[in-house]
């Protein structure tokens, strides 16, 4: 997702009906000003989520006042009203097993992979320069797959990473830790020199996977924790939607449609 072009958000705003909470007009200024906390493609679609972050606010600020919930700061007041109102059930160990059995690819230990590179540089648009080094790449492959060279030797020699230093090798790696584009594939190799290259934007990567330790199921006991926390998560969602929908059905509010699909009711 990008961010509004530049310009967007500069728009004239008379294009969006005015929001109001009540008899509380939200300040068109404060909307436009809340515009940088929500990227979106399009300036409605960020305006309208704008509003309607700026709009779930002053519904609590309202309920705070109507219950008389005071605080030093609006974090806290918030704490304090939603404790008051939200009522979630506590998951008791029956729930937590229906969950955890309905659910098991949730509760898996994390895959480890250990894993080494060369790294055959070349810049996104050097069309050339990408094509040079695929084809260094796949020679540099059959010298592997004839044990003419070591992998860590070609590294050293070849490889523009620092890893080259260590024979290629990346340590042991956890997902989020490589560019897109490099961990996709990646992932999926099993132990060994992989049989083809991988393209990512720094250039062209011959992979060998050291180790491969796939992730187990946890056990119940060991997951609870987890599960208990997120069947918590949940209900405090549903509960926070319901009462807030209940909460603009009281008060009232214009301009924006806090039921929209997908749409978050608290940012």
């Amino acid at each position: 997702m990008q961010l509004i072009p530049t310009g967007e958000a500069d728009k004239p705003r008379n294009q969006f009906p005015p929001v109001s909470v009540g008899e509380t007009l939200i300040p068109e200024a404060d909307i436009a000003a809340e515009l940088q906390h929500h990227p979106a493609t399009e300036v409605s679609e960020a305006w309208h989520q704008a509003a309607r972050s700026l709009v779930v606010r002053e519904l609590l600020r309202q309920d705070a006042r109507r219950q008389g919930i005071s605080g030093d700061s609006e974090e806290a007041v918030t704490s304090r009203l939603l404790e008051q109102q939200l009522a979630i059930p506590d998951p008791d160990d029956a729930d937590c097993r229906r969950y955890y059995d309905a659910n098991p690819e949730r509760f898996r230990s994390p895959t480890l992979l250990a894993a080494s590179h060369i790294l055959l540089p070349a810049a996104p648009d050097d069309g050339e320069a990408r094509q040079r080094q695929q084809r260094l790449g796949e020679e540099l492959l059959a010298l592997l797959s004839q044990g003419e060279a070591s992998f860590e030797a070609l590294a050293r020699e070849h490889s523009a990473c620092e890893s080259r230093h260590q024979g290629g090798s990346l340590g042991q790696l956890v997902p989020g830790q490589t560019v897109t584009e490099f961990e996709r594939p990646l992932w999926h190799l099993p132990e060994g020199i992989a049989s083809t290259l991988i393209e990512s934007r720094y250039g062209w990567h011959l992979v060998r996977i050291d180790q491969r330790i796939e992730g187990r199921m946890l056990p119940f006991e060991q997951a609870k924790p987890r599960v208990r926390q997120l069947l918590l998560e949940g209900s405090t969602r549903r509960a926070l939607r319901q009462y807030l929908l209940v909460l603009a059905a009281e008060l009232g509010v214009e301009g924006v449609d806090l039921e929209v699909s997908g749409s978050p009711l608290l940012q």
